[in-house]
């Protein structure tokens, strides 16, 4: 089925495709761009974005951007993530962006949206050893001093912490009777006396560090909103990351469908294509038809918020985000299948577009949060 597209919106694809296949076209360069695949971050190709103006897509037009909407954006996640650009300190630089946008003072703004405009990388931090799904049981102390805050605690799984400038802490301030609550955000230079930032080693390559905070001060004017309501700030964020996340996994999945169909179309055994064998034939159509299905739910979910902006829809990010992760996966896997050995060797790009999809299916809340959320909303 074909994508109905504004003018705007086609010409945005065209230009991110074109950029993509002269940039990291070949597997060749992917891997001089990534250190073959150690550093899915490449700050070249980050500012080569920042001075098309791409990277403010969804920044508001007085701090330097493009002031578009959801639907906008998860076209150039989406094409982005197509074309393979190493550039995964994006997803959480809008993210963080984004809180910044709605909560932080206008010295906050004017410094983390100017400098996303401008190439730079900023890195939320929620995780900790101990609070991972239930991120509300979060132990990282933020103590009152005279002044600002003393900080002391660990985090872990926080991407893209030693390529940023700035980590949004979600750290504890108070005690109270429920657990959402005492919980605060909090603007951190990654260069701050008392913070040490360690990488740990993953499939994916270095993306991902722990924190750890000792005797970390922050003053007064780090505070990113209302102290102790860093929980309903949050809340207010989900449709963005769980939109951001189902539109990367979306190109992924499609990346990953075009390289298959492209290796059974020509790969011969027994006198023929194999795409022609029914066994793999059928599958294509499978991949095919719930390609189609998840680029409609994750278009219709992106133009549902476009048109109430204010509004948290739970229910649909959630299914767009379990959706289209899960299918990342699943079609990874069956290229891989289909390609056989091929589909394994680093040669061909196959094992690394499984890599990048496994993970997904946990980052950014489960499958199995997702499907509770969404269970949730029916009253379950």
């Amino acid at each position: 089925m074909p994508r109905i597209l504004t003018d705007e919106r086609r010409d945005l694809v065209n230009a991110i495709g074109e950029f993509c296949r002269r940039e990291c076209g070949t597997k060749e360069r992917r891997d001089e761009l990534t250190a073959h695949g150690q550093e899915p971050h490449n700050q070249e190709i980050y500012a080569k974005m920042a001075e098309l103006g791409w990277l403010g897509i969804a920044v508001a037009e007085e701090y330097g951007g493009a002031g578009l909407g959801m639907a906008d954006l998860c076209l150039f996640l989406e094409e982005t993530a197509y074309g393979r650009v190493p550039i995964s300190g994006f997803a959480t630089t809008i993210i963080s962006a984004a809180a910044y946008e709605k909560f932080g003072t206008e010295e906050q703004k004017r410094t983390v949206l100017g400098g996303v405009v401008n190439g730079r990388v900023e890195a939320i931090s929620m995780s900790e050893p101990g609070a991972g799904s239930d991120v509300a049981a979060l132990t990282c102390r933020a103590e009152r001093v005279p002044g600002g805050y003393l900080v002391n605690g660990q985090k872990t799984w926080c991407s893209n912490a030693h390529i940023a400038d700035h980590v949004l802490l979600i750290a504890r301030t108070s005690r109270e009777d429920s657990k959402h609550e005492g919980l605060t955000q909090f603007m951190v230079p990654t260069g701050v006396e008392g913070l040490r930032i360690s990488g740990i080693d993953t499939m994916g390559g270095r993306e991902v560090n722990d924190l750890y905070f000792t005797d970390c001060f922050l003053p007064d004017d780090a505070v990113v909103g209302v102290p102790g309501q860093a929980w309903k700030q949050l809340m207010t964020g989900l449709n963005l990351e769980r939109m951001i996340l189902a539109a990367m996994m979306l190109g992924t999945a499609r990346r990953a469908f075009d390289d298959t169909l492209e290796y059974v179309r020509q790969r011969e055994q027994f006198g023929r294509p194999i795409g022609s064998f029914q066994a793999l034939k059928h599958r294509i159509a499978d991949m095919a038809t719930e390609l189609e299905c998840a680029r409609l739910l994750l278009d219709d979910v992106a133009a549902a918020i476009d048109a109430e902006p204010g509004r948290v829809f739970a229910r649909e990010a959630s299914m767009a985000k379990l959706k289209c992760t899960e299918l990342a996966k699943h079609v990874a896997l069956e290229g891989m299948q289909m390609m056989g050995g091929y589909g394994y060797a680093t040669e061909y790009g196959m094992e690394s577009l499984l890599r990048s999809t496994v993970v997904s299916t946990v980052y950014g809340g489960t499958s199995e949060i997702q499907r509770d959320i969404i269970g949730k909303t029916y009253g379950l």
